[in-house]
C-alpha cells in the first residue's frame, strides 16, 4: 500500500489485501474452527467399504424409504395418521439401519427421518446402531447419522413428554429387550468414546462425532452444528451478524469477548458429569491434542462448551495447555510459547484459549508470554491471527495500555504487510474498552498519509473503506522528501468511489461508535451523492450506513443531515440488492415529515419499482400504492406506525 517518503517501506504502495485465510491470504491457509471441511460422502450411490464390508442397501429398499419421507412431508405436521407412519416407517429402519446409515443417499434420508422420530423409535434406531458403533462413526457418511441422532436431543429431552413416552412404551420395550432411556443411550455413547478417546478424536470423520457429542453433553449447540443443514453438505454461519440480504458481516466480530452464538438447552446432571470425564481425557494426552490437526479441533470445542457450562474447568485445561507449551524448550527470542504461535495447529488452538480466557488470566499471560515481541507477532503470517484474537479479547484498560504503547507505532507496517486485521481488532478494542479512542484515530491518520496537510483528513473514509493511502487512492506520484500536497476538493469530487473492502468496512464501523466520530462524519459529508449512492450499494460499505443509523454517538440531527445526500437517489437505491436494505434502514427510523419525502421520490417511478426485483419489496413496506392513492390513510396509518415506535423506544429506554 501507498506509504510515502516518510515511510521505511517505500516501495509498496498499496496494503496487501491480506487478514485473510482464504483467497488473498499471505501465507499457509487455515481453515476457521467450527467450520473446516465436513467428511463428504462418495460420488455415488454405493456404501463405502471403510472398516470393513458393510450390508448392501438395495435399490427396492431405497426406493421404498425415498417415498415414504417423501409421504411424511407432505403429511400434516400433528395427528394419528402421521404418528403411525413415522412409527411404521422407522420400524422398517431398524432393520436395515447399518446399510442405509453406511450409503450416501441412505445416510441423507436416515437423517431426515430422525428429525421426524419420536423418542422411542429413535432410540431403537441408536441400539441398532450400537455394535458397529467404531465402523459407522468412522464413516463419511454414517458419522452424519450418529451427529442428526444426537442433534434430536433438545427436542426429545423435554421432561413431560419424555416422562409419558416412556411409561407407554415401557411394556414393549420389555418385550424386545431394549429398555434402555435416551440418557442411558448417550451416556453408554460417551463411555464409548472415553475408552478410546484418542482414536475417535483422531480420526477425520469420528472426530466430528465427538465434537457433537461435547455440545451434547453440556447442553449447548454451537452455531457451527445448528448451520449444518445435512450429513454431506457443510455449513457454517459467520461469527459476524449478517442481514436478510447481505452475506457479509454487518458490525464487529462477534468472537471479540471469547462469544459464540449457542443455543442452550436443559441436559441432566448425569451429562455434565460425564463431560467432566471426557474432559479429563484431553489433559492425559495434551501433546496429541496441541500438535495434531484432527484431535486439536475437538480440543476447542471442549473449551467453547467448558467456557459457557464449566468455567472453572475450563480454566483448568487453558492451564494446562499454557503450561505445556510453557515447558518446552525456550527459543532464542523469549518465551517458548512464541513457536507455538507460528504454528499452524498449535496457533489456532491457542487463540480458543485467548477468546475464552478471564480478564486477570489475560493479563498475565500478556505479561509472561506477548509483551515485547507484539510488532513481530503482528508481521507473522500465522501469528497475526492469534494475536487478533488477544486483542479481541482485552475488555480492560490495564491490558489494552500496553498493548496499544507497544503495537501503535507499527501500524503502518501492519498494513503493508497485508495484515489489516491486526488494526482492525485493535481499534475494536478502543472501541469496547472505551480508551485510546483519539490516539488510535492519529495513528491511522499517518498510516494512511491523510494527518499532515492536515486538509487531507477529510478524505480519510475513502481511504479506510478501501484501505488506500492517500496517493494510492488518488493516483498522485509524489518525490522522496517532496512536501506532501494540499488535498484537493475538486480532484475529489470526481473520483469514483473505490471498491470497499470488507475489513475496511468493519474499521469504519468502529470509528463511527467511538465517543466523539465527528472527523468520520465530516468525511462521510465531504462525499458526492454518487459517492455516497455507490457506498450504499456496496455489499461491505452499505454496513457502514448501518453504523450511521445506529450508533449512539451519532446524534439524530448529523444523522439527519448525512442522509440528506441521498436524496434524489432513493429510486437507485431501491433497485439495489445491497442499497434496499439500506433504504429500508432508513425508513424503519425516518419521521413522518422524511418519510412523506421518500415516498413522494419513489412514486414518481412506481411502476418501475414494481418490477424490480428488490424495488417491489421496497414499494410494498413504504406502501407506495396506498401513498399514492389514498394519501390521508397512509398518513394516519405511519402516523400510527410511528406513536407505536415511539412507545416501545421509551420503553426500552426505561
Amino acid at each position: 500500500m501507498g506509504l510515502g517518503p516518510r515511510s521505511p517501506h517505500k516501495a509498496r504502495r498499496q496494503f496487501p489485501a491480506g487478514g485473510r485465510r482464504g483467497r488473498g491470504a499471505k501465507g499457509p491457509v487455515r481453515p476457521t474452527p467450527g467450520r473446516e471441511r465436513q467428511p463428504r460422502p462418495p460420488p455415488d450411490g454405493r456404501s463405502e467399504p471403510a472398516h470393513g464390508a458393510h450390508p448392501h442397501l438395495s435399490p427396492e429398499a431405497l426406493g421404498y424409504f425415498r417415498r415414504a419421507l417423501s409421504a411424511l412431508k407432505e403429511a400434516p405436521d400433528t395427528g394419528e395418521e402421521r404418528e403411525l407412519m413415522v412409527q411404521n416407517v422407522l420400524k422398517e429402519v431398524e432393520d436395515q439401519a447399518l446399510a442405509l446409515a453406511t450409503n450416501r443417499t441412505g445416510s441423507e434420508m436416515l437423517q431426515e427421518l430422525l428429525g421426524f422420530s419420536p423418542l422411542k423409535p429413535l432410540c431403537r434406531v441408536w441400539i441398532a446402531l450400537r455394535p458397529n458403533l467404531r465402523s459407522v462413526a468412522c464413516h463419511r457418511c454414517g458419522v452424519h447419522v450418529l451427529q442428526s441422532a444426537l442433534l434430536q436431543l433438545p427436542r426429545l429431552l423435554r421432561g413431560p413428554a419424555v416422562e409419558k413416552d416412556e411409561e407407554e412404551d415401557e411394556e414393549e420395550d420389555q418385550e424386545n429387550g431394549s429398555s434402555e432411556t435416551l440418557e442411558e443411550l448417550v451416556l453408554g455413547l460417551a463411555a464409548a468414546v472415553c475408552d478410546d478417546f484418542l482414536f475417535y478424536c483422531g480420526d477425520t470423520h469420528g472426530s466430528f462425532l465427538v465434537r457433537t457429542l461435547l455440545q451434547v453433553l453440556g447442553g449447548t449447540l454451537l452455531e457451527s452444528e445448528r448451520a449444518r443443514p445435512r450429513g454431506s453438505q457443510s455449513s457454517g454461519s459467520l461469527d459476524l451478524t449478517t442481514s436478510h440480504t447481505l452475506d457479509l458481516p454487518s458490525e464487529v466480530h462477534k468472537s471479540s469477548a471469547g462469544e459464540c452464538k449457542a443455543t442452550d438447552f436443559e441436559v441432566p446432571e448425569t451429562f455434565l458429569t460425564c463431560l467432566q470425564d471426557l474432559s479429563a481425557c484431553f489433559l492425559k494426552d495434551v501433546a496429541v491434542f496441541i500438535t495434531d490437526k484432527i484431535p486439536s479441533f475437538c480440543l476447542q470445542t471442549a473449551l467453547q462448551v467448558l467456557h459457557r457450562k464449566l468455567p472453572q474447568l475450563c480454566a483448568h485445561v487453558c492451564n494446562a495447555v499454557i503450561g505445556y507449551l510453557s515447558s518446552r524448550n525456550s527459543s532464542a527470542e523469549g518465551s517458548p510459547l512464541l513457536l507455538f504461535l507460528r504454528d499452524q495447529t498449535s496457533s489456532r488452538l491457542l487463540e480458543q484459549v485467548l477468546l475464552v480466557s478471564e480478564p486477570p488470566w489475560l493479563q498475565n499471560l500478556f505479561k509472561d508470554h506477548f509483551q515485547g515481541h507484539l510488532q513481530t507477532l503482528a508481521a507473522h503470517p500465522i501469528a497475526n491471527f492469534p494475536l487478533q484474537r488477544l486483542l479481541d479479547a482485552i475488555t480492560t484498560p490495564e491490558l489494552l495500555s500496553p498493548v496499544f504503547e507497544e503495537l501503535s507505532p507499527a501500524l503502518e507496517a501492519v498494513l503493508a504487510q497485508g495484515h489489516p486485521g491486526v488494526v482492525v481488532a485493535l481499534v475494536g478494542a478502543c472501541r469496547r474498552v472505551g480508551a485510546f479512542q483519539a490516539q488510535v484515530l492519529q495513528v491511522l491518520l499517518k498510516a494512511f498519509h491523510c494527518a499532515e496537510p492536515s486538509s487531507r483528513q477529510v478524505a480519510c473514509v475513502p481511504l479506510f473503506a478501501t484501505l488506500l493511502a492517500y496517493e494510492v487512492y488518488y493516483g498522485l506520484a509524489e518525490e522522496e522528501e517532496a512536501v506532501p500536497a494540499e488535498h484537493q476538493v475538486e480532484m475529489a469530487a470526481v473520483q469514483p468511489l473505490g471498491e470497499v473492502t470488507v475489513l475496511g468496512s468493519l474499521l469504519l464501523q468502529h470509528l463511527l461508535h467511538f465517543s466523539t466520530p465527528d472527523l468520520v462524519l465530516r468525511s462521510l459529508g465531504s462525499l458526492t451523492g454518487p459517492q455516497f449512492l455507490a457506498l450504499a450499494q456496496s455489499p461491505a460499505g452499505s454496513h457502514v450506513l448501518d453504523a450511521v443509523l445506529t450508533s449512539p454517538s451519532v446524534t439524530r440531527k448529523r444523522r439527519r443531515r448525512l442522509l440528506h445526500t441521498l436524496k434524489g437517489q432513493y429510486v437507485a437505491l431501491a433497485c439495489s440488492r445491497h442499497g434496499s436494505r439500506v433504504l429500508d434502514a432508513i425508513w424503519s427510523r425516518a419521521a413522518l415529515g422524511a418519510r412523506k419525502e421518500i415516498a413522494a421520490e419513489l412514486g414518481e417511478q412506481n411502476q418501475e419499482l414494481i418490477r424490480h426485483p428488490f424495488g417491489h419489496h421496497v414499494a410494498r413496506n413504504v406502501a407506495l400504492t396506498m401513498f399514492l392513492k389514498r394519501r390521508e390513510a397512509w398518513e394516519q396509518q405511519q402516523g400510527a406506525v410511528a406513536k407505536r415506535r415511539r412507545v416501545l423506544n421509551s420503553i426500552l429506554e426505561d
